[in-house]
């Protein structure tokens, strides 16, 4: 089985701004069809363009993206990852955004590594990605990129 990458919107963010070439030259060895982003971070992109009175040079830069990475939709699959997520980590006294939550819920829904420079994904517990159980996250893995990298 090919690996599956979600690109977290802050991934896609450093691309657009030309912020990450090592990056972009890794995605560019990917297969086609194997990498990915949620339409919660194309949500999320949407916003931030909006809130910066939408930039020609970022609108170009986003439609350069949407051309090359397929956007995957919301569906019930990953609303109901979603609930699981935020149960078990608000049990656990863990609080991400709710973005970020809805987007892990989504790499997990679709059997996908989620590829993110944010910190904050390390805070799910090792024992809950892999949890053998029906319901579990087992396949959501976190890649977290360096800058380094």
């Amino acid at each position: 089985m090919s690996q599956h990458y979600l690109l977290d919107t802050n991934i896609i963010s450093h691309i657009m701004q030309g912020r990450d070439n090592d990056l972009l030259n890794r995605l560019t060895n990917v297969a086609v069809g194997q990498v990915a982003m949620s339409s919660v971070t194309l949500g999320e992109l949407e916003s931030g363009l909006h809130r910066r009175g939408q930039p020609s040079r970022l609108r170009n830069a986003l439609t350069q993206v949407l051309l090359r990475i397929d956007v995957l939709p919301w569906d019930q699959q990953a609303a109901v990852r979603y609930g699981e997520l935020c149960n078990n980590l608000e049990s656990r006294g863990i609080n991400l955004s709710y973005f970020d939550m809805m987007i892990a819920a989504h790499a997990a829904s679709v059997k996908s590594t989620l590829v993110s420079r944010d910190k904050a994904f390390s805070q799910i517990p090792t024992d809950y990605l892999k949890h053998d159980g029906e319901k579990s996250f087992r396949y959501c893995r976190f890649y977290l990129v360096n800058k380094s990298l």
